[in-house]
């Protein structure tokens, strides 16, 4: 099968016709959360049902890096290099220290419970930024069937002051999130399909002026699923999860192409020795293919 969709002549740039796309490790129940460690030279990502981190490393293979992982989703680095978890089981965000301890970045808001932690990104002054739909509390597939106390929200928590506020709070249930490159702009999904057919399933962009988010219009719906958890590169372009694959949208917001991938994809993230390597976590398997791209994220 071919493994590119072109829809703009510059796609054709940005991909390899000898670089295809490879499926390093499958036989998982739900795969999500991907995240380079270039200075271990490894990949962590989330087995969600089975309720564990796994690692990969390039030429010997995946083992398990947690279990149990209180059903962790999502996960990035902070300025520090340290692991910052979404966490559904123990509803939290939290953040795993140099010498393996865990730090509770939060919990709850106003006294009350958060949802379910999904996805998570730390800016340049780090602060940490997530979203909270409830997707961990609705069944037991990834987490526990619990009631829920709060709406689902988009929060920035400071650990360094010890805070946690809201920053969006008119999403279905937001989803995925990202920072442009210059962190003018942050990007995030809506994905509120999930359970309710007639929910919101598009992707809104905020203007970023310090702690004040401006904006909010819609920036672009897949045309196939929705967009779950995105990535951008060093020119701005965002690299989102679908129904069909991985999705190249332009700054602009246009369609450039699309990396087909035969299971629906969750999330991606760059990495490998030049950032040029995009790892895709699709239902059951773990992918990979390398690009004429580079990713912004901390190697």
């Amino acid at each position: 099968m071919p493994f590119f969709e072109a829809h703009d002549d510059v796609f054709n740039t940005y991909v390899l016709g000898n670089a295809p796309l490879r499926q390093l490790a499958t036989g998982y129940a739900w795969v999500e959360g991907p995240v380079w460690f270039g200075d271990a030279n490894q990949l962590l990502f989330s087995d969600i049902p089975n309720n564990r981190i796994l690692r990969y490393v390039p030429g010997v293979g995946t083992s398990v890096f947690r279990e149990p992982s209180n059903y962790a989703n999502g996960h990035t680095r902070d300025r520090e290099g340290r692991l910052v978890s979404c966490e559904h089981g123990s509803r939290r965000v939290s953040r795993t220290e140099h010498d393996g301890s865990i730090t509770i970045i939060a919990d709850s808001y106003e006294g009350k419970k958060l949802n379910s932690p999904n996805d998570v990104v730390v800016k340049s002054d780090g602060t940490i930024w997530f979203t909270d739909p409830h997707y961990g509390i609705m069944t037991n597939y990834e987490g526990y069937k619990a009631e829920q106390e709060l709406p689902c929200h988009v929060y920035r928590a400071d650990p360094a002051r010890g805070t946690i506020e809201t920053v969006l709070i008119d999403f279905q249930c937001p989803n995925g999130l990202a920072f442009s490159p210059d962190e003018s702009v942050l990007y995030v999904s809506d994905t509120g399909t999930m359970f309710d057919p007639d929910g919101n399933a598009h992707m809104r962009s905020f203007k970023v002026d310090g702690d004040t988010l401006t904006g909010g219009d819609v920036f672009h719906v897949v045309d196939q699923g929705k967009s779950d958890g995105f990535r951008l590169d060093s020119d701005g372009n965002i690299w989102t999860s679908a129904g069909d694959g991985v999705h190249c949208i332009s700054p602009s917001g246009d369609l450039l192409g699309k990396i087909l991938v035969p299971e629906t994809v969750s999330n991606i993230c760059f990495g490998g020795r030049a950032k040029h390597e995009l790892f895709i976590t699709a239902t059951s398997s773990l992918y990979s293919i390398i690009l004429n791209r580079e990713g912004i994220q901390r190697p």
